[in-house]
């Protein structure tokens, strides 16, 4: 018998007693016991503070960055161990994937953040704001790495995605996590955190596992914790009104289960690739996880004149689905996760069918293949019809968490809307519809309820990830039934986890800090020149003052002829009048091109290239006559990786462009950005 065990303050332990057996989805074998009872959660949360969170946050973003991707690819390698195990909880070769290497992708996608974070190890949030007429006082806000745990609390369905996706933002953020999956599929969670643990690329602390129920862990939360759980909104509820919870305003992210909707437009009629797409994309999310995900479609909104058409589509695709053990070759759907979940869901089914009918499906029989359908936990789909959704009301409130879908019918979009609200709020609603404006008015006037809408025609099929696959770069959750929490979603998850800090003081004191240059901070003349320094040498705040150049007529004519730039206001003076120039102005791009011919260092040296300009402004206007001069600043600092042995040691170094003219005002201001070399070619 396998013991289950929990990975706390750097051992594998197993809990006192048992607290769960687990069973087989196919065969219902029990292979498995589970427990965590007896854990001093106290000292395992203190550990996972000072030993992991401790290091965590002397890493910067970009180490951060690289510790995930390593991971990522370490993990990937072993994959198929994972594959293997996971059919004991009833998911074929594609649930699995979804799971594994969807997972795995939220490592990698959280990874390639760190190109959006400063090479250091908290986050210099937004632009500095003005707090006196003389600008020696100045305000900005930084973000620093929560000093706690993030404590996960997931569902049984995704075992590994339900991880990944949580642990590489948090980790991200310089925060470690424990994570405490549903001990009914902890066994597949516990495989891949051994590897995670033997692999060494985490710091000893940044990740724990606990298998068993977990019982103490919120008792011992304090203000620097974070919690997110994802389930049932009942349980998630029950949590979150926790005294600990509440006392100590722990930050509490909810993702809950919800009734989510796909609507089809009224102009994608039998015969157009909408159409197809639609049946095709509900009879999907119907069927993969066997409709164990929180955002399988639940309710089929179908305009009242095709509800027959889709019936008919939709219950001739099911009865293809072919059920029973993912290692059969033909199997397309698996088995729920245990009797219990069976039983479950069956109750919720009963309780649908005294307000609705059944269209297909029946919940004593399931042919299965490979596999004895009464021992292990197989369902059959079930569609069901409401002919009358808004006042027979159970599908808006019942949620069988398995393959069980509703048709209803709606007379207009407005009604597809309402229909859509009556689920108090979901994770996700989809709309397939070729009508841009159809789809632009349902989403306008439904967006409100939905933490995410999907448009699907025939134009983004090939290449949409469909329905129920939230992805990394946005945010996954919803309000209301759904949890009104959000996870994931790019550059904004990893910014929970980050306690946002107003900071005032002088520009330069305040450029130590954030180690970006503050306009009005000290500008120490480089030497040598900026261009002459490698990357390891250049200080944030080192300024090269350029000589001078006065602007003539011939400059502009000549930037007009070279750059085929003939705007009147720069080429005809007749024209002016009504404008607010007082006479031929110079091109703002001459501006910024004849301030690169001052500030570079034209010799062979360290800076490699200039990629890319950003926040290029002109504020004032450059008539003849004037004499222009560049302070050319060092305003931040991001180390980069070498892709290989053969890439060259560099950084990105950002430089701030001040372009002035000759009574000390700014008339443009740019950020260009540059790769240099550094002096130690290993790094």
């Amino acid at each position: 018998m396998q013991i289950i065990k929990n990975y706390v303050e750097g051992k594998w332990v197993a809990g006192e007693g048992v607290e769960t057996e687990v069973f087989n989805a196919i065969t219902g074998e029990k292979f498995a016991e589970v427990s965590s009872a007896g854990i001093d959660f106290e000292a395992a949360l203190a550990y996972g503070r000072d030993k992991g969170g401790r290091a965590l946050r002397k890493m910067t973003f970009q180490e951060r960055g690289r510790m995930l991707k390593a991971l990522a690819f370490y993990l990937l390698d072993r994959k198929e161990k994972y594959y293997t195990l996971s059919t004991a909880t009833g998911a074929t070769r594609v649930d699995s994937w979804i799971d594994i290497e969807g997972g795995i992708g939220n490592l990698f996608a959280n990874a390639s953040l760190r190109r959006q974070f400063p090479d250091l190890p908290y986050y210099v949030d937004g632009q500095a704001a003005p707090l006196s007429k003389g600008g020696s006082f100045i305000g900005h806000h930084i973000m620093v790495p929560k000093q706690g745990v993030a404590v996960h609390i997931n569902a049984f369905n995704f075992p590994i995605w339900g991880m990944l996706e949580k642990v590489a933002v948090n980790l991200m953020a310089g925060v470690p996590a424990m994570v405490k999956p549903s001990e009914h599929t902890s066994f597949l969670t516990e495989c891949m955190v051994k590897d995670i643990v033997e692999s060494g690329i985490l710091p000893e602390g940044a990740i724990q596992l606990v298998s068993g129920l977990g019982r103490g862990i919120i008792d011992n939360l304090t203000n620097q914790d974070v919690v997110t759980f994802t389930g049932s909104a009942a349980t998630g509820q029950k949590i979150k009104a926790s005294s600990s919870i509440i006392e100590n305003s722990v930050p509490f992210n909810l993702e809950a289960d919800s009734l989510n909707a796909s609507v089809l437009g009224e102009d994608a009629v039998p015969g157009t690739p909408e159409f197809d797409l639609f049946i095709k994309e509900v009879a999907r999310e119907m069927t993969v996880k066997t409709g164990q995900k929180c955002t399988a479609i639940r309710r089929i909104m179908v305009p009242e004149k095709l509800v027959e058409d889709v019936q008919n589509a939709l219950t001739a695709r099911l009865a293809k689905t072919t059920i029973g053990d993912p290692t059969v070759e033909g199997v397309r759907m698996g088995a729920l996760i245990n009797q219990l979940q069976v039983s479950r869901v069956r109750e919720n089914v009963e309780l649908l069918q005294k307000s609705q009918a059944t269209l297909f499906g029946d919940l004593d029989n399931v042919e299965v293949m490979g596999a004895d359908n009464k021992k292990g936990a197989f369902m059959s789909p079930i569609l069901m019809l409401n002919n009358d959704p808004f006042n027979k009301t159970d599908v808006h409130n019942v949620e069988a968490f398995g393959p069980v879908s509703t048709i209803m019918p709606y007379k207009d979009l407005n009604e597809a809307v309402e229909l859509t609200k009556l689920g108090k709020g979901s994770l996700v609603t989809s709309i397939v519809t070729a009508d841009n404006k159809i789809a632009r008015e349902f989403v306008v006037e439904a967006a409100h309820m939905n933490g995410r809408i999907l448009v699907l025609n025939n134009d983004c099929a090939k290449e949409s990830t469909g329905h129920g696959s939230p992805m990394p770069m946005l945010t996954h959750g919803g309000p209301g039934r759904a949890g009104g929490g959000e996870e994931m979603g790019g550059k904004r998850g990893i910014l929970h986890y980050l306690q946002r800090t107003a900071i005032q003081g002088h520009p330069t004191t305040i450029t130590e800090i954030t180690q970006q240059y503050q306009v009005g901070g000290a500008q120490p003349e480089a030497n040598p020149h900026v261009f002459r320094q490698h990357f390891e040498e250049l200080t944030v705040g080192d300024t090269v003052f350029t000589a001078k150049h006065t602007v003539t007529t011939t400059d502009i004519v000549n930037f007009a002829n070279v750059s085929g730039d003939n705007f009147y206001a720069h080429m005809d003076e007749t024209s002016l009048d009504g404008t607010i120039f007082e006479g031929r102005v110079a091109h703002g791009y001459f501006i910024l091109s004849k301030a690169a011919g001052l500030f570079v260092d034209a010799k062979k040296g360290p800076v490699l290239l200039n990629y890319g300009i950003d926040e290029a402004r002109f504020t004032k206007p450059v008539y003849p006559g004037a004499t222009i001069g560049v302070r050319f600043t060092v305003k931040e600092k991001i180390d980069q990786e070498k892709r290989s042995e053969d890439d060259v040691a560099k950084g990105i170094v950002k430089f701030l462009v001040d372009v002035y003219d000759e009574t000390g005002e700014t008339v443009a201001l740019a950020t260009i950005l540059t790769m240099v070399k550094k002096i130690d070619q290993s790094k």
